[in-house]
């Protein structure tokens, strides 16, 4: 289940919250029983490196070309 975090607009205390997508937008009272709520934005941390794949092996005979060799003139 997606986690949800929520800020207190009167306490101005942050929490998260675990609930269903379809929920996410619903009001969600602070620990301390505030009505007025405010979802935030999340964000997504990727950590890691990324490389190009690899080219794909060519055909063998031929040179290229639309055909795959030499047929066209």
């Amino acid at each position: 289940m997606p986690r949800y975090e929520y800020r207190c607009r009167t306490c101005g205390d942050t929490y998260e919250l675990s609930r269903p997508m379809a929920e996410s937008s619903a009001p969600a009272p602070c620990p301390a029983g505030h009505d007025d709520t405010v979802k935030l934005l999340s964000t997504v941390a990727v950590a890691g490196t990324a490389s190009a794949p690899a080219p794909a092996p060519r055909a063998s005979g031929g040179g290229g070309g639309c055909c795959g060799g030499g047929c066209c003139g």
